[in-house]
């Protein structure tokens, strides 16, 4: 199979399980903030409900964090193919369990339910290992956008779905539960196209040492790699900084506008569609006639901005105007960051890198679940705010510590 060819399976894969994991985005603040949801007791308070929300994101991060690292050195064993079935396995049975657990109203099983997804759900570090198994240097930075292109449009119609299938005026059995077991079906789904359609990767197997510790011991290695440190950093703050906003600035439209899931999902599909065409239309073309470092170094300070300008519109239909820009600019950095750090690393040991480079964005997703409810409790405006100035601390660093040594290396693999 031509490599070409061989990208549309990966394509497909990251687009079903982009759209399960996007179809929840809308659904899980209503379903803590709401009153009448069940799932917690009535008499709760705001400030607890967000707390808790904050704790069940970060649940999923923390444990990928441990588990992320084990996929991709097993992928670099095993073959890339039955890791990601595996994967997608376990995310079925965590939707599942999460539907089970609305539906009942039983906490504890959409705790299991995200413990199982997190300790699976390494699956994009492993569909980068093998983007990057079917790479040059110079058509690195294109497939990655394409994957890019499939994460946006999953979460053009996962939101939207989301939004529509979790309310009950749409049709009057629908209600929270109901997305996750779409999402279910399609994790299954996903499993028949990797069956079916995705050809075997690696050419060799490497053999790793791998424990429970590995995530611990890749955080602290990420950010003791000469060549790597720096960009690993720099993407550490940029994904803290885009999960901050991504998991909070629901909150923000409930409190600011009074606005149901549905057409919170509306406005992230929206968002989806301009991140989609950024990174199908622009970034592509962008990144042939553009090393990623130049792109970077102005694009970083682009979201920044527009990421703190998503607050000021006085109705929702100002956010239509904001958030193509942002999306724009996010659609050329996260590209991009990722393809310079897989340039930094041999061919080898793409696996082992891009494992590092997942368990540290799991990280980074881990954290906002300490800080972000309590803020957005205080202020629902503050946890974007908190994002725009990570993102801007990114560009900062990237701006001063990137060397131009390093930027010759890069030109030379090019």
């Amino acid at each position: 199979m031509k490599k070409s060819k061989a990208i549309i399976p990966l394509w497909l894969a990251v687009f079903t399980d982009l759209v399960g994991f996007g179809i929840v985005l809308p659904v899980l603040p209503g379903l803590f903030l709401d009153p009448t949801s069940g799932i917690l007791p009535f008499g709760t308070s705001q400030l607890v409900r967000a707390v808790l929300l904050g704790a069940l994101l970060a649940l999923f991060p923390l444990i990928q964090m441990f588990s992320a690292p084990m996929l991709g050195a097993l992928a670099d064993r095993h073959g890339r193919k039955p890791i990601l079935l595996l994967s997608f396995l376990g995310t079925l049975v965590g939707y599942v369990l999460f539907a089970v657990g609305i539906m009942t109203g039983q906490l504890w099983l959409l705790i299991v339910g995200r413990v199982i997804d997190g300790a699976t759900g390494g699956n994009i570090s492993v569909a980068q290992a093998s983007i990057a198994d079917l790479s040059t240097e110079r058509t690195r930075a294109k497939y990655f956008g394409l994957i890019g292109m499939a994460f946006g449009l999953g979460f053009i119609i996962g939101p939207f779905l989301g939004g529509k299938l979790s309310d009950p005026s749409v049709l009057p059995w629908f209600n929270y539960a109901t997305p996750f077991w779409f999402a279910a079906v399609l994790c299954a789904l996903n499993v028949i196209l990797l069956l079916t359609l995705l050809p075997e990767t690696l050419k060799e197997r490497i053999v790793r040492p791998v424990t429970m510790l590995t995530g611990i011991r890749n955080v602290r290695l990420a950010f003791t790699l000469p060549r790597l440190r720096l960009l690993f950093f720099v993407n550490f703050l940029l994904m803290l900084g885009f999960t901050v906003y991504t998991s909070y600035f629901q909150v923000y439209l409930i409190s600011r506008f009074n606005m149901p899931t549905s057409a919170i999902g509306t406005l992230f599909g929206f968002t989806g569609l301009c991140i989609a065409l950024s990174q199908g239309l622009i970034a592509g073309p962008v990144s042939n006639r553009v090393p990623p470092n130049a792109i970077l170094r102005s694009t970083i300070f682009g979201a920044a901005v527009t990421i703190a300008l998503t607050l000021y519109p006085s109705a929702p239909s100002g956010l239509y105007l904001v958030i193509p820009f942002m999306a724009v600019f996010q659609g050329l950095v996260t590209p991009n960051i990722t393809a310079l750090i897989s340039s930094q690393a041999d061919a080898e040991s793409q696996g082992e890198i891009l494992g590092i480079n997942q368990s540290v964005s799991s990280f980074a997703q881990f954290l906002p679940g300490f800080f972000g409810g309590a803020a957005a409790a205080w202020y629902a405006g503050l946890p974007t705010w908190i994002a725009a100035g990570l993102t801007f601390i990114a560009g900062i660093v990237f701006l001063i510590g990137y060397k131009d040594t390093q930027e010759k290396r890069f030109r030379e693999t090019s």
